[in-house]
């Protein structure tokens, strides 16, 4: 999959852009604070309608001296032509078009334009609380499994209803049982989606974890979960009364996390600052492999920023592994430093265009025409 156009309205410091893209690296040059990453961000909305970088309130990536921001990508999928729009205004809800036409609901959009972002934000899958992590899982899955998705739909929406009920000091116990099963039946099918995705996931970051630091570093995954042993209805009836006291739901898969480990220790703990870099970049990188197996399109890869606080052998590994085309496909790359785009050029024999970008004005620099694989 490759995206063609790039058509940018009013997103964050971007008035106005018209950009068309090599279906193989797209590299994007300036200083902080000139808007590359908003360029990558405004990529990353058009696939999973949301931002990377911003809050879940869909105004805040509009222009400050705008009403309105609009999107439109036009891709080449499976060999077919995909036009995606999206709108948001301010004090509205965003507006997603598919070819024209819109979405009878969102959920109907998630994996059809796989992405993988990596992001010096990324550093909040170790630091950040569990959300974070669990969120990783859950946009991970989801592209490749819609029974899941829906699953994660529906438990959302009754933990939602469970927690109101005891918000409110409702003490029906027919109640809570009617939600609770809900809740019991799709926890089984995201616990177990959880677990069967983890082991196929965690060879597949260490393999990636290792081209990058070498195999004197040994690191692992580990899956954390209030369910299992217990069922959810009985981690249910074994904290009904903490949860009255406490005002909401305190245990379930809600709560599930990752343990991400630097030998026998957390990586949060005893990570220097390359060491987690190359840590979240091997979570990235092995995301792009899940997603291309399980949603039969190779993802967009995106890459801003990523040389930072890495020494130079990391940055020769990661060369290395993105320049590998018969992997991945198309790339976007951001950096102050235009040695390590011209590195990375220098490696592959396919296309590329170059970008400059200064006060969220986006200029073509250079490019080249594929001269076929190496």
């Amino acid at each position: 999959m490759t995206l063609e156009q790039l058509t940018i309205l009013n997103y964050k410091n971007i008035v106005e852009a018209e950009l068309w893209f090599s279906p193989k690296v797209n590299c994007l040059i300036g200083n902080n604070g000139m808007g590359k990453t908003n360029v990558l961000d405004a990529i990353y909305y058009l696939s999973y309608c949301r931002s990377f970088t911003s809050s879940n309130e869909h105004s805040a990536a509009i222009n400050h001296d705008a009403q309105f921001l609009m999107l439109q990508g036009r891709y080449s999928r499976k060999g077919s032509p995909e036009e995606i729009s999206l709108s948001v205004q301010r004090g509205k809800r965003k507006t997603v078009k598919r070819n024209g036409k819109d979405y009878k609901r969102l959920s109907e959009h998630m994996g059809l334009l796989p992405l993988v972002m990596i992001s010096p934000l990324d550093n909040d899958l170790i630091s950040g609380g569990s959300e974070e992590r669990r969120r990783l899982m859950d946009q991970i899955i989801s592209q490749g499994n819609r029974q899941y998705l829906d699953a994660l739909i529906r438990y959302n929406k009754a933990l939602e209803q469970r927690n109101s009920m005891i918000k409110n000091d409702y003490r029906d116990p027919l109640l809570y049982e009617t939600v609770e099963q809900a809740m019991s039946r799709t926890a089984t099918i995201l616990h177990q989606a959880r677990q069967q995705w983890l082991e196929e996931f965690s060879p597949i970051f260490m393999r990636y974890y290792q081209a990058i630091a070498g195999k004197s570093e040994h690191v692992r995954l580990s899956y954390r979960s209030h369910v299992g042993e217990l069922s959810m209805q009985q981690v249910f009836n074994a904290n009904r009364d903490r949860d009255m006291i406490m005002g909401y739901t305190t245990r379930g898969v809600h709560r599930d996390d990752i343990d991400l480990w630097l030998g026998d220790y957390p990586m949060r703990k005893t990570g220097s600052q390359g060491q987690c870099k190359t840590y979240t970049i091997a979570l990235r990188m092995a995301q792009f492999e899940f997603l291309k197996k399980y949603t039969g399109t190779t993802p967009i890869l995106l890459l801003d920023d990523i040389f930072d606080k890495l020494d130079e052998q990391r940055v020769v590994s990661i060369i290395n592994v993105v320049s590998n085309s018969q992997d991945f496909g198309q790339i976007f790359i951001t950096d102050t430093n235009r040695t390590h785009l011209d590195e990375i050029i220098a490696m592959m024999s396919a296309g590329y265009a170059m970008f400059g970008v200064e006060n969220g004005n986006i200029t073509p620099i250079a490019s080249r025409k594929e001269e076929g694989k190496r």
